[in-house]
This record gives structure tokens, sequence and C-alpha cells, in this order.
């Protein structure tokens, strides 16, 4: 009798750590995967590089247009949109700029203050102005300086929601895919309002 008792003793005892062993086994298993994918969900991909590629000299040049608003504008209403352009899109080139330099990427030159002429060739990007769409809102003021900004901004804001609705749909850095989901929001809110000031809505 002592010996088949602990003949089952001696039996459970090698199951029971089997088991435990398979336990730890398939826990270090199931771990692995989770740890992979959270290093995957924060990679970026190349249509994430080409986002803030394009998006920081996009938003540089709305910034300089909105810039010229606060001497030449009539009215108060495009002097506080312009406003608030710069003031969202200023720490998003600061964002998009860090991003590029941490994936050893090149980072667009600084356009504000550049000769236009060096502009021309981001003619083909959604919504850009050429130099000479530039130089005529320069010398722009007043209500020719409303309507020519406000037309001008609509423009630029729908090749900013254009190419921030790729970034969604493509990308693959959730910090960027975000980020275009907060611009495609924004901008379109604003392309409303500015029409409505235009008095096509």
């Amino acid at each position: 009798m002592r010996t088949t008792r602990f003949a089952a003793l001696t039996v459970s005892a090698v199951f029971a750590l089997a088991a435990c062993g398979g336990g730890d086994d398939s826990g270090s298993a199931a771990s692995s995967p989770s740890v992979s994918a959270e290093t995957s969900a924060d990679a970026h991909n190349a249509q994430d590089v080409s986002f803030a590629q394009g998006m920081i000299p996009h938003h540089q040049q709305a910034i300089e247009m909105a810039e010229l608003a606060d001497g030449r504008a009539a009215s108060a209403q495009v002097k506080d949109l312009a406003a608030r352009v710069e003031k969202a899109q200023g720490p998003e080139i600061t964002t998009m700029t860090g991003w590029l330099k941490a994936w050893d990427e090149k980072v667009p030159e600084s356009m504000p203050g550049m000769d236009h002429s060096g502009m021309d060739g981001m003619d083909g990007m959604a919504g850009m102005m050429d130099s000479a769409d530039m130089g005529k809102l320069k010398k722009a003021s007043g209500k020719d300086f409303d309507s020519m900004f406000l037309t001008m901004m609509v423009e630029h804001h729908e090749g900013a929601v254009e190419m921030a609705t790729t970034e969604k749909a493509k990308g693959g850095y959730k910090a960027a895919t975000a980020m275009a989901g907060d611009i495609v929001t924004a901008q379109n809110a604003e392309i409303s309002e500015m029409k409505k000031l235009l008095g096509e809505n």
C-alpha cells in the first residue's frame, strides 16, 4: 500500500511540474508577439516620411501667407483666421521636423525669408502657391487682400487635406496618422469658414 501510494504521488508530482513548465513556455510565447506588435506599431514607413517632408514646406507657406494678413487685411475675421493658422501649424512643423531627425531623414530647408523662386519646384504639391501668386498677395491690401487671401488659403487647405487623407490611409506611424486626422478635421472646418466669408456658402 505504501509503495503504491508513493508511486502515485510521484507520478502526480511529475505531471504537476510538467504542467507548470508548459504554462511558463506558453506564457513567454504569448508575450513575444505582443512586444513585437508594439514595436511595429511605432515603426514608420515611406509614406510617413513623404508626409512630413511635404507638409513642412506646405505649412511654412501657409504661415507666411498668414503673416501677411496683419498689416494688409481689412477684415478682423480674416486677421483672426490668419492668427489661428500660425498658432496651429507652427508647432506641427516643429513636431514633424523632430520625426524626420529621429528617422535620420532629410528635413526640408526652412522656407520663410527665402526667395520664392525656390518654391516653384514645389508647384506640383497640392495647394501650393507659386512665386507669382505670393507676389500678388504681398502687393494687395484691404478688401482685395481679404478676397485673395481667402481664395488662396482655401486652395492651400484643400491641398493639405488631400495630403493628410493619404497619410491617414497609408501611413504607419501612429503619431503621424493622428496628426493627419487632426489636420483633416481642423482645415476642413476652416475651409467652410473661409467659403462663408467669401460668400460661397
